[in-house]
């Protein structure tokens, strides 16, 4: 579809995109020396020298009011991620029938568009496909005909890969719709950072197909012994910000997409993987640096364990660049028909909450805070706090850090609203662990807790950085088709060029290390 035109910036876009440009500039000579694409090139760069695609969401339709879910196009894939040579299998359902086309995009800088188009697949028949029944343990399992099989071609580049799925008009006056299907290409080879998208926290909180998430079984937001399935569509994203042009995407474009435009429009050595890639140890071991992005809450306790053996045994180092991380233990279980890791039931918490810090949070202490894992902050130098929702501004408080140089930050400097909308914070007593950001963060403007952000050594020269909140992608970029959230009448205030050098500073402290 031809793309929209752009419409011209309202005077108070223009000042901010002036000032922001005026406080880049500042650390302009520092960034270049630290940026890898000032002095060699990789396969992330020679990708992204090809021009982008247009390939945002122009037409959806919500099945209703408040609705999750687009009936009149929406689908899933049969695999989190697939490497070369693997088939994945595309399940759409339209409704009524009705043809369609697949457009498949990878997501990256290229030039700031944000996408390249790779492949464009169809016209397909499109039919209804059955609403799944609800099964054991809340259970919404689709066992949809696939409407293609793609053989996955040696030369796409690991990555993130949108489909779009779009029907095709059948008069000259009847409407398209759209609406995405996310996966991700993996490979072996090494690389310097390894990104995980935190696809086990989009399909927790995956409402689709009418409220059936994690969090909304009639026993409670945190009941145990419920489960969800990567067979199904991703819905409407229903929690902090509303965003329906983001449909079937998870929560890809509010958390980790800012991340990657920025990782790739600097040129680092990136690849990428899903939840289920890390239960791998060798996964991980291949890189330098490990890269947990935004909401990364829920991980079966292996994940826990190739981590952790990663970091102390491999030396790999890891950036904790989240909040309310590896937190709900969710182990994974294959689906009706045998494929693994593609279900995932809520099994209790990581063990780093006291009893108290429970009681104050729910008043009693039930089963469904039931411990069901290490303590999280052993490995992440800090863990989830109570109260977990809030927002704050992200205060230096070690200026001499080395996480600190080239950003001109003292001690008492803030910025602002950067600490979201869930954080880390009760820092580990690890050895050499530094906090080198803290302060406080509320909850509905008036509760207060106390957020760490931390950095600490790893055995073999590798460091562990924790920013303790999810909202630091923000801070790097803010691309096409990305907008900003906001919870707890606070919100961050999108690219800021002393989170880009901080970042800069962890990766090349972190790559020095591998």
């Amino acid at each position: 579809m031809p793309r929209p035109p752009r419409p011209a910036p309202t005077r108070r876009e223009f000042l901010r995109t002036g000032t922001a440009a005026a406080l880049a500039g500042t650390f302009a000579a520092r960034a270049s020396a630290a940026s890898p694409a000032s002095t060699a090139t990789n396969a992330i760069t020679r990708e992204n020298a090809r021009p982008g695609d247009d390939w945002q969401l122009t037409r959806v339709r919500l099945d209703k009011t408040g609705g999750y879910r687009s009936p009149l196009i929406e689908g899933y894939c049969s695999h989190q991620s697939v490497a070369a040579g693997d088939t994945l299998e595309i399940m759409v359902s339209t409704n009524p029938a009705r043809a369609f086309t697949i457009e498949i995009f990878r997501m990256g800088f290229y030039g700031g568009v944000g996408a390249r188009r790779v492949a464009q697949l169809g016209p397909f028949p499109g039919n209804p496909q059955p609403l799944p029944p609800i099964g054991e343990k809340r259970l919404r399992e689709c066992r949809w005909e696939p409407a293609t099989a793609l053989t996955i071609p040696a030369d796409w580049l690991s990555g993130v890969y949108l489909g779009r799925l779009t029907t095709v008009p059948q008069t000259a006056t009847d409407a398209y719709w759209q609406s995405y299907v996310i996966f991700i290409v993996r490979d072996r080879r090494g690389a310097d950072v390894l990104f995980q998208c935190s696809d086990n926290t989009w399909q927790a909180y995956n409402r689709w197909p009418d409220n059936f998430s994690l969090y909304t079984d009639p026993r409670g937001a945190h009941a145990v012994d419920v489960a969800v399935s990567f067979d199904r569509p991703y819905g409407k994203y229903a929690q902090i910000f509303e965003h329906a042009l983001s449909l079937g995407s998870g929560e890809f474009l509010l958390w980790e997409y800012p991340l990657l435009y920025w990782l790739e429009q600097h040129g680092y050595d990136v690849t990428y993987g899903a939840n289920c890639d890390t239960l791998d140890l060798t996964h991980l071991a291949r890189c330098k640096a490990f890269v947990s992005v935004g909401h990364d809450e829920y991980w079966d306790t292996r994940q826990y364990d190739a981590v952790k053996s990663a970091i102390h045994d491999r030396g790999v180092s890891a950036l904790w660049l989240c909040g309310n991380s590896v937190f709900g233990v969710t182990p994974f279980s294959p689906s009706s028909r045998g494929r693994p890791n593609r279900t995932l039931t809520r099994a209790g918490i990581f063990g780093g909450l006291t009893d108290e810090e429970v009681r104050a949070e729910i008043r009693v202490f039930t089963e469904a805070w039931r411990r069901a894992g290490p303590d999280e902050s052993l490995l992440m130098g800090a863990r989830s706090i109570v109260p977990f929702n809030g927002g704050g501004d992200w205060t230096c408080a070690l200026p001499d850090h080395w996480i600190f140089a080239g950003t001109g930050m003292k001690r008492g400097d803030s910025i602002p609203g950067l600490v979201g909308w869930e954080h880390h914070g009760a820092s580990a007593k690890l050895p050499g662990l530094d906090v080198v950001a803290e302060g406080t963060v509320w909850r509905g403007g008036d509760t207060p807790a106390h957020y760490t952000a931390t950095v600490h050594p790893g055995p073999k020269g590798n460091i562990v950085f924790n920013a303790a909140t999810i909202f630091w992608a923000q801070g790097l970029a803010s691309p096409p088709g990305h907008i900003l959230p906001w919870s707890h009448w606070s919100r961050p205030h999108g690219p800021d060029p002393r989170v880009q050098q901080i970042t800069r500073n962890a990766l090349r402290r972190a790559l020095r290390s591998g």
